[in-house]
C-alpha cells in the first residue's frame, strides 16, 4: 500500500529540496521535516516490541487498532508536556511497524522516526537468517533500499540506522558485519547510527570498526551509555560520539543527575541525548507487561537538574538542539 501518489524518489527529492537548509532535515514516518522544526525530542523510545524472534515475528502477531487504543493516550500525554518528536527505536524483526507508527503520528500530532538496520542483542534472536549468509555490502544494500524506496511496500522511510551488539569487548563475526553494514549505509545515506550497546568496551569496539570504514564518531550514538563509567562517557564524547543516557525513570533520577553534572563540568553537554527507553506494547504479554509513559524527564529529571544549577539553555540543548543535530540528514539524497 503506497502512502502517496507522488513517486517515492521524486517526492523525497522535492521535499528535501524544500527543506534544504544548513541544519538539514529529519525523516519522519510522514515525510521530511526541517531539523530546526524538530522541537522538544525524545531520542530513544518504543511503541511496540515483539521478542519472539526473527523467524516467528510479523504483522500477523498484533492488531494495529488494539495497539493504537493502548498507546495513543501515552503519546497524547507526552504531547501535552511539550514533546514534538519521538525517535521510535524498535528495529526490523523485533516489532517495527512503520504503518502503525504513521497512524500514531497522525493521530497524536507527534513527529515519529522509524529506522533501518538489524538488532544483534538478546542472543541474536532478532537477526534474520539471511544476515548470516549475506555480506556486509549486501546487508547495506537492503538498508539503503529502504531509504531510497521506502520500507517494504510503503513510502515510509527510515530516519536513522538502528543496530545492537552484546556488551563484549570483541565483536563476533555477525556483529562486526552488522556494524560494517551500518557504516556503509551511513556513508551512502547520511543516516546516523543508533547502536544499542551498553558497556563502554563494546562501544569502543564499534567505534574502531566505524573508523576503519571511514565513519566519523559524530555519526555514532552510544545507546545505553549509562551502563558505562562516567570516565568512559567523557572519553567517547570527547572523541565526538553521542552519549545517549536512556531509561530515565522516576526512581533513578539521582543517577542521571550525577552523569549529566559530570558531562556538563567537562564541557560535553552538547554531545548528550536523554530519553526514557519507555513504552511499550509487549506482543508476547500485552496484558501483563505494564506500559511505561514518556514523562519522567519532564516531571522529575528537569526539576532535579534545575535544582543543581542547570539553566534553561542547558535543557534546550539536551532536549531540542542535540537531537536535531544528531538526527539531521545533511547528505546523500
Amino acid at each position: 500500500m503506497r502512502t502517496t501518489a507522488i513517486p517515492a524518489l521524486l517526492f523525497l527529492v522535492i521535499s528535501l529540496a524544500s527543506c534544504h537548509q544548513k541544519s538539514g532535515i529529519i525523516m519522519t514516518v510522514t515525510g521530511p521535516v526541517n531539523a530546526d522544526d524538530m522541537g522538544t525530542s525524545l531520542a530513544h523510545e518504543h511503541v511496540l516490541v515483539d521478542f519472539i524472534g526473527a523467524d516467528s515475528t510479523g504483522y500477523h502477531r498484533w492488531n494495529k487498532d488494539t495497539v493504537i487504543a493502548k498507546v495513543l493516550p501515552y503519546l497524547l500525554e507526552a504531547r501535552k508536556t511539550g514533546i514534538t518528536t519521538m525517535v521510535e527505536c524498535t528495529p526490523a524483526y523485533l516489532g517495527r511497524d512503520p504503518v502503525l507508527l504513521q497512524r500514531l503520528s497522525q493521530l497524536s500530532g507527534l513527529n515519529i522516526l522509524t529506522n533501518t538496520g538489524y538488532y544483534g542483542a538478546i542472543e541474536n534472536k532478532a537477526i534474520p537468517k539471511h544476515a548470516y549468509e549475506e555480506t556486509a555490502d549486501q546487508l547495506a544494500e537492503r538498508w539503503i533500499a529502504e531509504w531510497e524506496k521506502g520500507i517494504e511496500d510503503t513510502d515510509i522511510k527510515p530516519g536513522f540506522i538502528k543496530i545492537a551488539v552484546p556488551g563484549d569487548s570483541v565483536l563476533s563475526p555477525i556483529h562486526e558485519k552488522i556494524v560494517r553494514a551500518a557504516a556503509r549505509t551511513h556513508l551512502k545515506t547520511g543516516l546516523i547510527i543508533n547502536a544499542h550497546t551498553g558497556p563502554a568496551a563494546a562501544a569502543e569496539a564499534e567505534l574502531k570498526v566505524l573508523k576503519e570504514e571511514g565513519v566519523d564518531p559524530s555519526a555514532f550514538i552510544w545507546t545505553h551509555a549509562q551502563a558505562g563509567s562516567q570516565e568512559a562517557q567523557v572519553k567517547l564524547a570527547g572523541e565526538g560520539a553521542w552519549i545517549s543516557l536512556d531509561n530515565v525513570m522516576v526512581d533513578n533520577i539521582d543517577q542521571y543527575v550525577s552523569m549529566l553534572i559530570n558531562l556538563k563540568n567537562n564541557n560535553l553537554l552538547h554531545k548528550v541525548l536523554i530519553s526514557h527507553d519507555a513504552g511499550w506494547y509487549d506482543v508476547i504479554n500485552p496484558e501483563s507487561v505494564q506500559y511505561r509513559g514518556y514523562t519522567a524527564i519532564f516531571t522529575h529529571l528537569k526539576p532535579a537538574l534545575i535544582s543543581v544549577g542547570f539553566t534553561e539553555e542547558d535543557l534546550q540543548m539536551l532536549l531540542v538542539k542535540n537531537p536535531a543535530k544528531a538526527y539531521a540528514i545533511r547528505l546523500k539524497i
